[in-house]
């Protein structure tokens, strides 16, 4: 009878053991908050500048490098999958840390985020075209009844700015040309690589990297055309984090540009260094942005 108990008792467990998840069903769950409690963690968001991965590989050493700079805070780098995306974030005042465009920052402003930084030179926030060397296009207005790409309709160097230039140009961009939005900067490039556009529409940073990383590709497309620069991409706290956390971050990256790890850094990211600037820098960019939506069409669709 021993046996026998000692046998049922063996099937319970096992019976037991079968009801329970196994590892791979175990829902994970992420939580900000890290093992040591004394450790902040506070995430930075970057606008999707590249894809995923390449933004990562850009901007992960400055990460790393503001991690052993910090004393009590731990930075994460965070993407998205396309510019709507990253928009909501801010809107629902996730990350503590942005790095958006000048249109973004005046609406991350309007979520109580506030601007500690230029990230760049002026001169180089500019809106490009490229095209196929073998496209036939010379002017502006070759391009009536083609297709542009554009990586989104709220990127301001790399869609308003070239759709402002097209509207000064004689190009009415709303029944003139089609405009396709095709969600980031590379793919803007590839499009017209591909023939699915007969032009497409970035800004220098990324056409530089696009022809580091696929020469062949780039040495059959060329740049026609530039609109004139604005103030760059800024640097934005959330209202709610401390001072200090937000003055020690602002020193490391003013300070990049003057060590040698520093200016490898800023290399990978396309980026000649980082500029003191507030909310206030921007008021041109409010400008210029009012002016486009006056004269050419809202930057975001009215419901």
């Amino acid at each position: 009878m021993k046996v026998i108990a000692a046998f049922l008792g063996m099937l319970a467990l096992l019976q037991l053991a079968s009801c329970e998840q196994s590892p791979e069903e175990i829902p994970l769950h992420y939580s900000n908050t890290p093992n040591n409690a004394a450790v902040s963690v506070y995430r930075l968001a970057i606008h999707p500048l590249h894809n995923p991965e390449k933004l990562s590989a850009a901007y992960q050493p400055l990460v790393d490098y503001l991690n052993k700079q910090l004393q009590g805070v731990k930075v994460e780098l965070e993407a998205s999958r396309d510019y709507q995306a990253f928009e909501q974030k801010y809107a629902d005042r996730g990350p503590a840390f942005l790095l958006p465009n000048p249109w973004q920052t005046l609406q991350a402003i309007e979520f109580g985020y506030h601007v500690i930084a230029m990230a760049g030179d002026s001169k180089d926030f500019k809106g490009i075209f490229i095209i196929r060397k073998d496209s036939g296009i010379k002017r502006p207005e070759d391009l009536k009844h083609k297709t542009v790409s554009y990586p989104s309709s709220t990127a301001l160097a790399a869609t308003i700015m070239p759709q402002y230039f097209l509207h000064t140009h004689g190009i009415n961009i709303n029944r003139d040309i089609q405009n396709v939005y095709v969600g980031s900067q590379e793919s803007s490039i590839m499009n017209v690589y591909l023939n699915k556009s007969d032009a497409g529409a970035t800004w220098p940073p990324p056409w530089r990297l696009f022809q580091k990383d696929h020469p062949a590709e780039a040495a059959q497309l060329t740049q026609i055309w530039e609109t004139p620069s604005l103030i760059n991409n800024s640097v934005m706290v959330r209202d709610d984090v401390p001072e200090g956390i937000r003055e020690q971050i602002r020193e490391v990256l003013l300070k990049l540009a003057e060590i040698p790890e520093g200016k490898s850094i800023l290399a990978g990211m396309e980026t000649s260094r980082f500029y003191l600037a507030d909310d206030a820098s921007y008021d041109n960019a409010k400008t210029y942005i009012e002016r486009f939506e006056k004269e050419v069409r809202p930057v975001v669709a009215r419901k």
